[in-house]
């Protein structure tokens, strides 16, 4: 299959994420329009046949990169759109000048924890909550 990968906005990454069933309780507009505001930021969609299907959502934090949202329609998985969007965002980080990628998983989402280590990602930060499936994994992966 063939995807289009486009530079894209709010409302499209918002319906998009309304349709990964892995998020509870997705971010709306406004949570997103406070996180991108007054900062250099990159909202990524993939199509397939003019049809939104995944997206990746980062912005400037400090002095990184920091990739926050994304996530595949479970129609289109495993067709390695999210290896593309993120190859993506990373080339753009890079051309920016940013010099580091951060994201931040939960320890239930184990295929995002495969596809980052798999990425040259190492795990640099925990935080534990009150149910293991919750706590949070920080990941780097220096810009070459």
């Amino acid at each position: 299959m063939k995807f289009d990968i486009r530079k894209g906005n709010i409302e499209t990454a918002v319906k998009l994420s309304q349709s990964i069933p892995e998020f509870q309780n997705p971010a709306e507009v406004a949570v997103y329009e406070k996180r991108l505001s007054g900062v250099p930021h990159l909202i990524l969609v993939a199509y397939y046949k003019d049809e939104p299907v995944a997206f990746k959502v980062g912005y400037e934090r400090e002095d990184y990169f920091y990739s926050w949202m994304g996530g595949v329609k479970p129609a289109y998985r495993g067709m390695k759109i999210a290896t593309q969007l993120a190859h993506a965002q990373e080339q753009w980080a890079k051309n920016k000048g940013y010099k580091e990628l951060v994201f931040k998983t939960r320890n239930q989402h184990k295929a995002m924890l495969i596809f980052a280590l798999k990425n040259d990602f190492n795990i640099i930060g925990f935080t534990q909550k009150d149910e293991v499936l919750t706590n949070r994994i920080l990941l780097k992966k220096v810009l070459r």
